[in-house]
Parts: structure tokens; C-alpha cells; sequence
């Protein structure tokens, strides 16, 4: 099935948003690490119905209206980064957890380093809110997007209190 996207100006930069059939498969960033996400042939698409509604919803999040999203998710990887990804969408608006908080919520307590790097891994950024998983002591650490990116989002999200570890 091929996969179709567009581009959304973002205050967090250019987005590029990635459908695959009616499913929402990646928010990719404009300083996208090469070969972080897999997606085979992508055709542009300006007018795709999902890429439209996602464009729309996250208008509304950086606008400050919406704090959750409505939207069909199709979240290639294996099992276990599923999993943790699975787990990125129960966080909170507002709220964030460590890599060690996902490990224990997926039952996987010992995997706190493969929890991080499938959370790099991420393919549908902020929709699946990895923005929201911070090192154990409270610091911003690695993001796909950029440490001031994540912070931005944060504080979008009224968490400014945290540190950048840059």
C-alpha cells in the first residue's frame, strides 16, 4: 500500500505527515534523522482526507484548543516498540513519565535503555506524545525533533518548570 503525505507549518518547524491508506502512520520532524522511520514510496497528497484532518487537529493543539487526538493510528514496529508506544498515548495532556514509569507500565521493568530507544523510534511525534517521557531526575532528554522543540511542546502543555539538558 503506498503512503501518501503533506507538509504543516509548525512552530516547531515544517511537519511532514505521512498516511498510509485511511491511517495516520508518522509525524516526521524537518531535521528528520535518516532512516529513523521506515515508510517505503510516499507520493504527496495535499488533499488526502487523514492528512487533512491531522493538519487541522494539530492547528488546534498549537493553538492551544485541543489536548487530545482523534485520529487512526497505524504504528509500524515490532511488538515491543508498539508496545511502548501503546503506552505514549495513555500519557496525560500536561503530564509526563520517565523511560523507567513506560518499562513498568508495559511489565518490562529491566527494559528502561530499550524503552528509550523505541521511544526514538517513535514514528507519529506528538500525536503519540514522546515529547511527555523524561530522563528520571526531571531533565528533557534525547528527542527526535530537538531538545527545544520538546521543550516547546512542554510548555505548550504548561510544564516550563522543567530543565533543558542540553
Amino acid at each position: 500500500m503506498s503512503s501518501a503525505f503533506t507538509l504543516m507549518p509548525s512552530p516547531v518547524g515544517t511537519l511532514t505527515l505521512v498516511a498510509r491508506g485511511e491511517r495516520l502512520a508518522a509525524v516526521l520532524w524537518e531535521e528528520e534523522c535518516e532512516n529513523r522511520v521506515r515508510l517505503g514510496q510516499l507520493h504527496r497528497d495535499d488533499r488526502h482526507p487523514t492528512l487533512r484532518e491531522t493538519a487541522r487537529q494539530l492547528g488546534e493543539y498549537f493553538a492551544g484548543t485541543r489536548q487530545r487526538f482523534e485520529l487512526a493510528l497505524d504504528f509500524a514496529g515490532t511488538e515491543f516498540q508498539r508496545q511502548v508506544w501503546a503506552a505514549l498515548l495513555t500519557i496525560p495532556f500536561g503530564q509526563t513519565r520517565s523511560y523507567r514509569d513506560i518499562a513498568c507500565q508495559i511489565g518490562n521493568p529491566g527494559a528502561v535503555r530499550a524503552v528509550g530507544a523505541a521511544n526514538g523510534r517513535n514514528p507519529i511525534s506528538i500525536i503519540a506524545p514522546c515529547h511527555r517521557v523524561i530522563g528520571a531526575s526531571g531533565s528533557l532528554t534525547g528527542f527526535a525533533g530537538g531538545l527545544p522543540a520538546k521543550q516547546y511542546l512542554l510548555a505548550l502543555e504548561g510544564r516550563q518548570t522543567l530543565a533543558l539538558d542540553l
